[in-house]
Formats: structure tokens, sequence, C-alpha cells
């Protein structure tokens, strides 16, 4: 056990779904798997273990933000042996081309943020996910028929941001990112520090171009085909 997580040795499966939200994790957990048993509740950041078509998974939530996520992928890498993460969250379009409800898969992130060059000295703006796990998320994508758009995504810092209104913009074509969300940067990096997988799938969730929201109950329970795609990529 460690301070944030009380799951023994074993019961945390080698494959992860990472989804931020704990009411998510338990959404999944109570949807798609069965024999399910919970093995965190540390902070209410919940972890289930159970089987989806015969094969072991565990649904962990991260919390918001690259300090958490880095916290519990770190730990599940380093000390529960889990060898694949997919971030399974939430994300705000910068591009017209993506619309609400759209999925996307991250090729890459970029961030302004200092996560790397303070864990270990990185200093790249940009962290690629795990090439294989990408192609597994692909293939699963296509026997299901669920689109994806991949795309480079930007990983932020800082939800509430003041100044230029339009900063998104100068962001989608200078960084060539297509979406924002706040942990994957962080998840790559640990990955690829300890030698493990990561990857990200995202829903967008609201849209800085057609100014559209999903709601708070959307988040938590709509984002079905994200799902579908992460846990079949196990199968």
């Amino acid at each position: 056990m460690t301070p944030h997580n009380q799951a023994k040795l074993g019961e945390i499966a080698k494959n992860v779904l990472m989804p931020g939200d704990p009411l998510r994790a338990k959404f999944i957990a109570e949807t798609f798997l069965t024999n399910v048993k919970q093995v965190n509740s540390v902070r209410n950041m919940l972890a289930f273990t159970g089987e989806y078509k015969g094969k072991e998974i565990t649904v962990m939530a991260s919390g918001m933000g690259m300090p958490s996520i880095g916290i519990y992928s770190y730990e599940l890498y380093s000390v529960y042996g889990v060898e694949n993460i997919i971030r399974v969250g939430s994300a705000g379009a910068y591009s017209g081309d993506l619309k609400v409800y759209d999925v996307v898969l991250a090729d890459s992130a970029w961030s302004e943020s200092s996560y790397a060059h303070t864990q270990n000295g990185y200093d790249k703006d940009i962290i690629l996910p795990s090439e294989e796990l990408n192609e597994k998320i692909k293939d699963a994508a296509k026997r299901l028929e669920i689109p994806l758009h991949i795309s480079r995504i930007h990983s932020s810092d800082v939800f509430y941001r003041e100044g230029e209104p339009n900063y998104y913009k100068t962001l989608c074509e200078e960084k060539g990112v297509s979406c924002v969300e706040m942990e994957s940067f962080a998840l790559f990096h640990n990955a690829r520090v300890l030698g493990k997988k990561a990857a990200c799938l995202l829903t967008i969730s609201d849209s800085f171009v057609t100014r559209e929201v999903t709601t708070a109950e959307e988040r938590q329970t709509a984002f079905v085909n994200m799902m579908k795609v992460a846990l079949e990529t196990f199968c």
C-alpha cells in the first residue's frame, strides 16, 4: 500500500483505465465490468478491479491536473506493477473540426508545464504516448466502428486562464494542438521514465469555438464510446 492507495499487491490489474472523475470510474466499473471489487477509497479516489470479456482490468480515478495523475500513475507503475494505462478523459475543443462528443486519440501532448523538468530534468515540451498502445486503440475503434480524431493535444496546468480570450487560436495554429485537457503530459512522462505504456482517449465535452458545453452528469456517464474503445483495447 501507499499513502494514496490502500489496494493490496495483486488487487490492481496490469491494464488500467484512468478517468479523472472518481464517479466516472465507478460508472465504468458498474456498467462494463463483472466480478467487480472496490480496491481503493483513500481520499475518495475510487478504484475498482473486475473483468471485461474475461480480461482483468482496473479502473482508477486520477483526480484533476498533472500533480494528481502524476502521483497515482507513478505509484500504479512503480508499486503495483501496472504495465498499461489509458487515460479516459474530457477535453475542450480548440478546433472547429471537433464537435461535442467526438473521441480524440492523442498522438502527442504539448505543454508549458514544468512537471517533467521538475521530475527528472526533461527539457522538452512535447511527450509521446506509447505507439504500440495507440495502434491497439485504433484497431479497437475500427472493430467497434467508432470514429477517432487523432491529433496532438494541449495539457494545461490552468483551467481558468486570464488575459487574451482567443489564446486558444494561437495555440491551435502555432503548436498544432486540437483540444485541451490537464493530465496526459504527466502520464506520458511517468510511463517514459518507468519504461511502461500510456495512452490518452478524450471525449470533447465543450468547444472554445461554438461555446457548446456538456453537463457534469453527461461528463460522468455519457462518454461511453471512449470507454468502449479503451476497454476493447485490452481484449
